[in-house]
């Protein structure tokens, strides 16, 4: 029996095949794309401001570098500091926002997190505003500190109102006496100092997770909630700013952070 072949068959349908690799071809390419565009997010909304590299930070060189995919801050007998100075995140001004990250620093260490501040004119890479600090003794580790500002605001282990002052005049200073706030009131206690102490690891990698949401600031360590703020002190305070990183005058040390993420509320 004879065979029949149907004209251009085996090109229709040749090209039928190219045309379904074209598809799945684009689709993977789309696929990539958007890995690579939800590389740095998570499904919990977290984003990652700090990628291994110093993109999007600035900060003097002769402190802060990256080892081993690790944001290092770092003072040498060489490089002691006249000025607490900063490596500042150039990726916006957050108002409310949850940020992630952890965090090992030597034993006379001092540093802290810095959120919703303002870079001073007069001194390069320094800020004013919140701080979450951190030492590498954890005698500080937990509280809310605000730099170059009203100084402590809230101790490990206070839940602590903040009244506007009755009187504004004169300078911040007249108002601090022992390193502390004045116009603050302790309104509850979240647990003795010396025991939330011994939750924070030593020269060792911890957790520290923020939560800053309208007038309200939540320092917590390692799930744990060590400080929190409501600052009613609507000429004082700040509702958004500059995050950024600090190494702080004094001996030689080295801090390190890691898994920088921010959520925005």
């Amino acid at each position: 029996m004879k065979k029949y072949t149907l004209p251009g068959f085996k090109f229709v349908y040749l090209s039928l095949i190219l045309i379904a690799l074209s598809i799945s071809s684009c689709k993977t390419d789309s696929n990539n794309q958007n890995k690579d565009e939800s590389s740095n997010s998570n499904k919990d909304g977290f984003v990652k401001i700090f990628d291994g590299t110093l993109k999007n930070w600035e900060g003097d060189p002769d402190y802060w570098s990256v080892e081993n995919g690790n944001l290092v801050g770092e003072v040498t007998p060489s490089t002691l500091l006249k000025n607490n100075t900063f490596i500042i995140w150039q990726g916006g001004k957050p108002a409310n926002f949850e940020l992630k990250a952890e965090f090992r620093i030597t034993e006379n260490g001092n540093s802290g997190i810095n959120y919703r501040s303002i870079a001073l004119d007069s001194i390069p890479f320094a800020l004013r505003g919140y701080q979450a600090d951190i030492d590498g003794k954890n005698n500080y580790t937990g509280q809310n500190y605000e730099e170059r500002g009203r100084t402590t605001l809230a101790y490990r282990g206070e839940k602590v109102r903040i009244d506007a002052l009755e009187n504004p005049s004169g300078s911040l200073r007249d108002n601090v006496k022992n390193n502390a706030w004045t116009e603050r009131t302790v309104i509850g206690l979240l647990g003795e100092p010396d025991s939330l102490k011994t939750l924070i690891n030593s020269e060792d990698w911890n957790k520290i997770h923020l939560i800053v949401d309208g007038n309200r600031m939540q320092h917590y360590i390692n799930g744990v909630l060590m400080s929190e703020v409501t600052d009613n002190d609507t000429i004082n305070r700040k509702l958004s700013g500059k995050i950024g990183v600090q190494v702080h005058v004094g001996p030689p040390m080295k801090v390190e952070y890691r898994n920088l993420r921010l959520k925005k509320l």
